[in-house]
């Protein structure tokens, strides 16, 4: 049986700023991400299955980035929960989806994020093979599993 990689992309609106760095970004400032989410795995093999020749079922891919990623960052303001008055009434007031996230809240760490709340939904027969989020339209990283293994 052959294994085969498949994709499915997403789009979400968010904010952000990037606490203590020397540019623009230390700004609030928003983009129109573009996610795309490949996983690997062998199509299923059984004709009683509903899902028989597929990896998984884009359906069942979108309903875990949708719960997971887009839902909570969609029209999020996200800040490094290091920044000082994050909590004061007047933010909380302005951003009505705050998520202050443990770390910078740069493209490269949002994917680490991502890629860790992506892997502990999906079924055990497929893997995360790789996510690129796109930041703006000519500016993206990417997270791959065969650099990240131990």
């Amino acid at each position: 049986m052959a294994t085969i990689r498949i994709t499915k992309e997403f789009k979400f609106e968010s904010a952000h700023a990037l606490l203590g760095y020397d540019g623009p970004c230390k700004n609030i400032h928003g983009h129109s991400y573009k996610m795309a989410v490949t996983l690997i795995g062998k199509p299923i093999n059984d004709e009683t299955s509903p899902k028989n020749g597929m990896v998984m079922d884009f359906g069942d891919l979108k309903q875990i980035v949708n719960e997971s990623i887009v839902k909570p960052f969609d029209h999020a303001l996200v800040l490094n929960a290091k920044t000082k008055n994050v909590n004061s009434a007047e933010v909380k007031f302005m951003s009505g989806k705050l998520i202050l996230a443990d770390y910078q809240p740069s493209c490269e760490n949002l994917l680490i994020d991502f890629a860790e709340r992506i892997q502990n939904k999906l079924p055990s027969n497929v893997k995360l093979f790789s996510i690129r989020l796109d930041e703006t339209s000519n500016s993206f990283a990417e997270w791959f599993a065969s650099d990240n293994e131990s």
